[in-house]
């Protein structure tokens, strides 16, 4: 299924691409903050704002998870100290619905899947670390309702795997392409993934982004991707995990502005558009003298050629024009017409 609702907003073939403004931790546990992302989400013309439920002891243990590299905090302690709680997500919930933005969220473990649900949240984003976890994704497919799906550390045969154990269970599957280093490397993010993915698989493809700018996105929209996440933070000198992947208000303006002029130029009619059509007559060439010419004269190859505007004979009747007679006198830099010949 190339086509998928959250909502009222379809994403897939024939609609505009779905961006979602991934607020992540960024807000510190802050509602206030995490409001303001959202109401900045919703300014910049973003169609949704991401948050994620995250319930440590559900989704990790507190040892074996590295330190990030991003931050001086170990992940275990970052979430219990920032996470936000399922009420705090219930008043996020309510508050995207009275500005007008869809709220959508991410959850890292099966509780916290199952606490969304009861919720009444309308779709599932799933971050590229669960895109193997099949037994949680198949609880969440059972859900029936869209699933993203981030591929980033995943082989194509992994990514076969989740898809055909999902696909039997609910067809209204996503799939982002998206490259798990923070921030990314350019050269690392393969868009032309984007296409392979739509013919591989007939569903639905986006691009979840991890590069530090949003070039890469515009470059996935002329790839056809349908969707765009991009991390956001209100302020890019705020430390946290997510900060140096992350855009603020005025790049996601920037990028929710970009992509809608890029799907403007996406077309593939070659036509001549009616503000070309005054250009054209005077861009084009005509043939004209290149010096006095007198009545009853033979042209001579010499004695013409092309240039501006093209309201005459057109430039490539040149060597019809060569061989005629000048019926009467035909002076220098003249835009000859066929009048004039014979």
């Amino acid at each position: 299924m190339d086509h998928v609702k959250i909502l009222n907003r379809g994403v897939g073939a024939g609609e505009p691409c779905f961006i979602i403004a991934e607020a992540c931790d960024n807000h510190l546990g802050d509602m206030a903050v995490a409001k303001e992302m959202a109401l900045q989400a919703k300014l910049c013309g973003a169609d949704a704002v991401k948050f994620q439920h995250h319930l440590p002891d559900e989704e990790m243990l507190r040892d074996g998870v590295p330190m990030s590299a991003n931050f001086n905090m170990p992940l275990y302690e970052f979430l219990q100290k920032y996470a936000l709680t399922l009420e705090q997500h219930y008043e996020l919930y309510r508050y995207c619905k009275e500005i007008g933005i869809i709220y959508m969220c991410t959850p890292f473990s099966r509780k916290a899947a199952e606490d969304l649900n009861e919720m009444g949240l309308e779709s599932f984003k799933i971050g590229s670390g669960e895109l193997t976890d099949i037994p949680s994704l198949k609880v969440i497919a059972s859900f029936g309702k869209p699933v993203i799906l981030s591929t980033g550390m995943a082989t194509l045969s992994e990514i076969d795997e989740t898809v055909q154990a999902l696909l039997p269970l609910n067809e209204q599957i996503v799939l982002m392409n998206c490259t798990s280093e923070y921030p990314a490397k350019h050269s690392d993010i393969n868009l032309g993934l984007i296409k392979q993915y739509q013919e591989r698989y007939g569903v639905a493809v986006g691009h979840s982004d991890h590069t530090p700018d949003i070039y890469t996105c515009f470059g996935a929209v002329a790839q056809g991707a349908k969707l765009i996440e991009k991390h956001f933070i209100l302020d890019k000198r705020q430390p946290g995990p997510d900060q140096s992947v992350s855009i603020d208000a005025n790049d996601l303006y920037q990028l929710v502005q970009g992509v809608r002029r890029i799907e403007d130029a996406l077309g593939n009619e070659k036509t001549i558009h009616d503000l070309e059509k005054p250009i054209r007559a005077w861009a084009h060439r005509s043939v004209v003298s290149l010096c006095d010419i007198p009545a009853g004269t033979v042209i001579a190859p010499e004695m013409v050629w092309t240039k501006r505007p093209g309201t005459g004979i057109p430039a490539k009747l040149l060597d019809n024009v060569i061989g005629k007679t000048a019926k009467n006198d035909i002076p220098a830099n003249h835009l000859i017409s066929w009048d004039e010949l014979e």
